[in-house]
C-alpha cells in the first residue's frame, strides 16, 4: 500500500554536470511503494525570480524584445530577472523595471507565483503588476539595449498571435493580469 502524500526518500544525491550557470544533480529515490528510481534535476539558486507586467496607463502594457540564447531568436515578453541576495521580490521587480524599460513603479501588486518546470528545476517566479510608472533608469546587465514595445491589454488576443510572443511565463502573466484587471473593473 502506498501513501500518496509521503514524498519519496532521497537516498543519494550527486552533481553529475556543472557549468558556469547550471549544475545538474542526480538523486536516487525510494517511493512509498518501494519502487526505486534515479532522477536528474537542475539545481536552482533558491532566491527565485520576478516577472513584471508594467502598465503605462489603464490599457497600455510595456513589453521588451530581447535576445534569447535558448531559441537563438529575439522574443517579446515582460521584464524579468533574478532576485538578488538580500532583495525582496518587490525590490527586485522595481530594479528590473528600471534596468529593462527605464521606469520605476509607485505600486507593485503581487499577482501569482509560478513554478518553472518543477519536474526538472526547483525555481519559482513571482509575477507582479506594476502601476504608477515614473521615469527612472538603472544600468542593467543586458549586452544591448532592449526594445520597449507598448501594447494595449484590450488587444491581448492579437498579442497571443505574435510568433515572437510565445514564452509560457509571459502568456501566464498576461492572462493572470488580464483576469485581475477585469475583476477590478466589475
Amino acid at each position: 500500500m502506498t501513501d500518496k502524500n509521503r514524498l519519496p526518500e532521497i537516498t543519494d544525491r550527486r552533481t553529475v554536470a556543472k557549468s558556469r550557470l547550471f549544475a545538474i544533480e542526480q538523486i536516487d529515490l525510494v517511493f512509498s511503494n518501494g519502487q526505486k528510481r534515479e532522477y536528474e534535476r537542475m539545481q536552482g539558486a533558491g532566491r527565485g525570480a520576478v516577472m513584471i507586467v508594467p502598465m503605462l496607463d489603464d490599457d497600455t502594457m510595456l513589453l521588451v524584445k530581447e535576445y534569447c540564447a535558448g531559441s537563438h531568436s529575439y522574443e517579446l515578453g515582460f521584464p524579468k530577472g533574478l532576485i538578488d541576495p538580500g532583495e525582496t521580490g518587490e525590490e527586485a521587480a522595481n530594479r528590473e523595471l528600471q534596468e529593462e524599460i527605464g521606469y520605476g513603479a509607485q505600486e507593485l501588486i503581487h499577482v501569482h507565483d509560478v513554478a518553472m518546470a518543477p519536474a526538472f528545476f526547483n525555481a519559482q517566479m513571482k509575477i507582479y503588476l506594476a502601476k504608477g510608472l515614473y521615469s527612472s533608469q538603472l544600468e542593467g546587465d543586458e549586452p544591448e539595449p532592449l526594445q520597449v514595445v507598448p501594447w494595449a491589454i484590450s488587444d491581448y488576443q492579437s498579442l497571443l498571435t505574435q510568433p515572437d510572443f510565445n514564452e509560457a511565463r509571459s502568456i501566464a502573466a498576461l492572462m493572470l493580469v488580464r483576469d485581475k484587471e477585469l475583476s477590478n473593473d466589475r
